[in-house]
């Protein structure tokens, strides 16, 4: 896998297509939903990590805008 939200994207479905085959069962599928339960914690982390790093572009670039308006909570 390639570090892309993409690539993400793909891997993720491709885990609920494995999920999806109705001839798991047993311990295989137990095992496949264990798999599915880590894949499902780091992606979100993964995501989580994104959406940080986009809201501080965000700042970043409010802060270079001159007419930058405050939020009234933070009005002096």
């Amino acid at each position: 896998m390639r570090n892309t939200l993409g690539e993400l994207n793909n891997h993720l479905f491709a885990q609920l297509e494995r999920l999806s085959d109705e001839d798991l069962t047993g311990e295989k599928l137990a095992n496949e939903i264990s798999r599915a339960k880590s894949v499902t914690s780091v992606a979100s982390q993964i995501i989580a990590n994104g959406s940080l790093v986009l809201e501080g572009r965000k700042l970043i670039d409010d802060r270079m805008n001159a007419n930058t308006v405050l939020p009234k909570m933070l009005e002096g």
